[in-house]
C-alpha cells in the first residue's frame, strides 16, 4: 500500500469527524481555542487507535483468510463507504443541544466517528500492511481536517457537512474497488 493510498484512506475516514467538527462549529459549540483543541485532538486520537485495535484483531486470524483477503477488504471498505454515503444523503435534521467537545458526548462522538477506522485496521491486517505508519497518518490527517473543518464551520455554517460524508464514502468504496481489482487482475 502506497503513501498516497494511505492518505486517501485517511481523508475518507476523516470525513465523519470533519462533518461533526463543522456542524459543531457552525452551531457555535467550538467558539474558544480549548473546544477546538478538544474536538480535533480527540477525533485524531481515536482515529489513530481504532485502526490499531482492528489490526491486532485482524492479525490473530489473517492466515485463515489470506485467499479471500481482497474480498474481505473490499466488502469492509464498501460497507463503511456505503454507510457514510447513506448518512450523507439522510436529510433528517440533527439537533445538538449539548456541547459536543465536553465529557461523555466527546467520547461518544470520537468512538462513533472512528468505528470505520476499526474496519480499516482489520483490512490492513488482511493485506499484511504494518499498522503504525497508516494509523499515525490517519490520526494526524483527521486532527488536521477536523481543525480545518472547525475553521470553515465557524465561517460557512453546516451547508457542507453532509456532502463531506458522501465524498468520504465514495473515496472508501473507490479504494476498496481498487484493492479488489488489483488482486483479481494479478
Amino acid at each position: 500500500m502506497t503513501t498516497i493510498d494511505i492518505i486517501i484512506i485517511a481523508i475518507g475516514l476523516a470525513m465523519d469527524a470533519s462533518a461533526v467538527s463543522l456542524a459543531a462549529a457552525a452551531a457555535g459549540f467550538a467558539a474558544d481555542a480549548r473546544a477546538k483543541f478538544r474536538l480535533s485532538f480527540h477525533f485524531g486520537l481515536f482515529q489513530f487507535f481504532m485502526p490499531v485495535l482492528g489490526w491486532f484483531l485482524g492479525i490473530s486470524f489473517v492466515s485463515h483468510f489470506k485467499a479471500v483477503d481482497h474480498w474481505i477488504a473490499f466488502f469492509l471498505l464498501a460497507f463503511v463507504g456505503i454507510r457514510m454515503i447513506r448518512e450523507g444523503v439522510d436529510t433528517s435534521p440533527e439537533k445538538q443541544t449539548k456541547d459536543p467537545s465536553r465529557g461523555m458526548t466527546m467520547v461518544l462522538l470520537s468512538v462513533a466517528t472512528s468505528i470505520d477506522a476499526l474496519a480499516i485496521g482489520l483490512s490492513l491486517a488482511l493485506l499484511d500492511v504494518n499498522i503504525w505508519y497508516p494509523s499515525i497518518m490517519i490520526g494526524v490527517i483527521t486532527a488536521g481536517m477536523s481543525l480545518g473543518a472547525i475553521k470553515i464551520g465557524t465561517r460557512l455554517g453546516v451547508m457542507f457537512g453532509k456532502r463531506m460524508e458522501i465524498f468520504g464514502g465514495i473515496v472508501l468504496v473507490f479504494i476498496g474497488s481498487r484493492i479488489l481489482f488489483s488482486h483479481l487482475i494479478v
